[in-house]
């Protein structure tokens, strides 16, 4: 009997366990989506100036 219930706690931890995880590595991915979208916006800004500051120098 006693044997029964511990089992079925494990695997009540278990299930808990495995619903942490699948929220924890949802928000990692998230964050990391965000974080790809920023180093885009970053580097499309980056080329955009730099493109300006060599033109600058070439007429200089």
């Amino acid at each position: 009997m006693g044997r029964g219930i511990l089992e079925d706690n494990r695997g009540q931890v278990s299930a808990e366990l495995i619903v942490i995880i699948a929220a924890l590595m949802a928000m990692a991915l998230f964050f990391v989506g965000n974080l790809q979208q920023t180093v885009k916006n970053s580097s499309e800004t980056m080329n955009a100036k730099t493109s300006e500051v060599l033109k600058k120098i070439e007429d200089w």
